[in-house]
Formats: C-alpha cells, structure tokens, sequence
C-alpha cells in the first residue's frame, strides 16, 4: 500500500523547498497549485512533484481546492501537509507502520508544533490537524478552519510523531489572514444560530480553550497575546455573521 502526500500552494516560494524535501521518500508527491505568480510551480516540478492546477478565483484559503487534490492522488493512502510544514522522518515510518498493520484507522489526527511570534511553544499541549486518511470517499469542506470527512473509524497519532510548522506571521499579516478568514466563516456558518450567549461564551471558551487547555499559559506573554487574539477571532467573526443578517 502506497502513500501519496499532497500539498496545496499559492505563491508558497518561501518554504516549499524545505517541505519538499521532507517528503521525497514517500510514494507520491502531488502540488495542487492555486495559480502561483511566484516560483512555486518551477520549485515542485524541479523536486519531481506532479503538479495540478485549481483555478483560485476570488478564493481566499486552500480549502476550496483540498478534494480536487485529493482525487489527483493515485495512492490509496493521502497525507495532506501544508507547504510550510515539515514532516519528520519519525512521522513518516510511523505512518508506513500503521497502513501496513490490521488495526489501522481510517483516519489520523497528527500534531502539529507552531511557532508563534518568533518561538516555538512547549511540547505540552498540541495542535491536533486529520491530515492522514482513506482517500477513497473522503472530502474537504470547502470552508476555512474545517477538517476532512473520512468514512470511517479515526484516531490520534502519539503527539511525539508530527508536523513542524515553519511559518512565523507578523501581527500585521496575522491581521490580514483573520480579516480573509472571518470573511469565510459567514458562509461556513450561514445556517447556525447566533445569540448573546454565543456573542458571550465563543469568545471566552476559546481563550480559555487556547491559554489553559492548550498550555499557552506556559509560554508567557506570547501565550496570553495568541490566546487574546483566538478571542478576537471569534468576535469578529461572530460580528461579520450578525451583520450579514
């Protein structure tokens, strides 16, 4: 049984060779490109990638395009990795191990560690991400933030087997990036209910959720700047839902 490894870019010059590399002894690497003006397509097709095309149109996140990528894959086995992320060799025969046993699931959450205004946080709660599954019926979302629809059973992979996150935004692009993607979430949230308590609670059970569950609390004031803004995340995009009413 083969894995193929897909990857989703848009103008992802910065770190794609890197990415890459990290990925080369896997059985497939498939680029789904979304229109690049950089040197993205000549950097995948220079490291062996086969590369797709998905027309961006007024798309503002790589959601849209995951199922097209998807069923551009070959193998039987799809493991979704952002241009940005480095798979770790651990990972990789983890994942060889798993598909070759009699109990492997259908899908697998793996971690993921980020950096965080120039700092990676402590290993004591993780980012959690379903990037390894079925690729047989399996689709995506087409909403930022969403994670796939596998048929069948999924787990967690052990935390010490993961994904290591290269980007380090500003604050000006993390604004940016939020604007886009409380844009999305009035579409992905057009038919749920919006009332005071949601205005009250999202916001505070996702600062709870990021500096007390996720261990921000231990990174310092980085942990109460990253859990302040998961809260304004929330704000705005409950804001955005309201007003489009």
């Amino acid at each position: 049984m083969g894995i193929s490894v897909v990857i989703n870019t848009y103008n992802a010059e910065q770190h794609l060779s890197a990415c890459l590399d990290a990925v080369k002894d896997f059985d497939e690497v498939v680029v789904c490109d979304m229109e690049s003006t950089d040197h993205t397509i000549q950097i995948a097709q220079e490291h062996g990638a086969h590369v797709v095309t998905f027309p961006k149109a007024d798309h503002k996140s790589a959601e849209p395009a995951r199922t097209f990528a998807i069923q551009s894959a070959s193998n039987e086995w799809v493991l979704v990795v952002d241009a940005d992320e480095i798979v770790t060799p651990e990972l990789r025969q983890y994942l060889y191990h798993r598909i070759a046993s009699t109990d492997c699931p259908a899908g697998l959450y793996i971690a993921r560690k980020n950096k965080f205004m120039g700092h990676y946080g402590r290993d004591w709660a993780h980012d959690y991400q379903l990037r390894f599954f079925i690729r047989e019926g399996t689709v995506w979302p087409p909403y930022v933030h969403t994670f796939p629809i596998v048929q069948g059973r999924v787990e967690k992979a052990p935390a010490r087997y993961k994904f290591i996150h290269l980007a380090d935004e500003t604050m000006r692009q993390w604004v940016t990036k939020m604007n886009d993607y409380t844009d999305n979430e009035v579409k992905k949230r057009a038919n749920k209910r919006c009332t005071v308590l949601t205005l009250l609670w999202r916001p505070r059970w996702r600062f709870f959720r990021s500096f007390i569950l996720h261990g921000g609390f231990l990174n310092g004031k980085r942990g109460l700047v990253e859990a302040q803004l998961s809260a304004s995340y929330q704000r705005i995009a409950l804001a955005k839902i309201i007003q489009s009413r």
